[in-house]
């Protein structure tokens, strides 16, 4: 191995070190407790360091936010092909993954980051993320809009998942609501 191939493995690991540092704050601490300072104490390197690999904590934040969309459209891709009813076991996949990371799910969905979503700018990790959704949806959508369609379903998701985490739902009704939006979006 070259020293400039060493030095290119040893900056990626840098930048996924931040990034997972990021991630664990966030999730035991919250967003607002995820600061540069922060974040260069707990990778043991110097503020410059950090910003030599992202401008500031909103470019972090986004590359949290994407490495999150690859990890939950991985799992619904999981969900969705080995299931016997795949746009349940999807929508399943989704509001288990906002559930169980509320930080994650919150840098991809709420946080202000800049990430263009449906357009040419849009990071293959979305993309693929909304395509498992249009797959789920494809056999169902007859001669609806299958675009149109899988935003309407995501923002269902989106919707239960965001309430839950604020405990505005009754978790009692979990299995009910999802009945409905499935029905909705798949009639029998």
């Amino acid at each position: 191995m070259s020293v400039q191939e060493r030095r290119e493995r040893e900056r990626a690991e840098r930048h996924q070190l931040i990034i997972d540092a990021a991630r664990e704050l966030a999730e035991s601490d919250g967003w607002d407790a995820v600061t540069t300072r922060r974040l260069a104490e707990k990778v043991e390197y110097s503020q410059p360091v950090l910003y030599s690999h992202f401008k500031g904590k909103d470019a972090i934040v986004r590359a949290v936010a994407i490495q999150g969309f690859a990890e939950l459209g991985s799992q619904m891709r999981a969900a969705r092909t080995g299931a016997t009813e795949p746009l349940r076991a999807l929508a399943q996949a989704y509001l288990r993954f906002a559930g169980e990371r509320p930080a994650l799910y919150d840098a991809m969905f709420v946080q202000r980051v800049d990430i263009a979503f449906g357009s040419e700018e849009t990071p293959a990790e979305l993309r693929t993320s909304f395509g498992e959704i249009v797959a789920a949806l494809e056999p169902v959508a007859g001669d609806r809009d299958l675009d149109a369609l899988a935003e309407a379903f995501w923002s269902a998701l989106h919707g239960i998942a965001t309430l839950r985490h604020g405990r505005r739902l009754r978790p009692d009704l979990d299995e009910d609501r999802l009945d409905l939006v499935l029905t909705a979006f798949a009639p029998s």
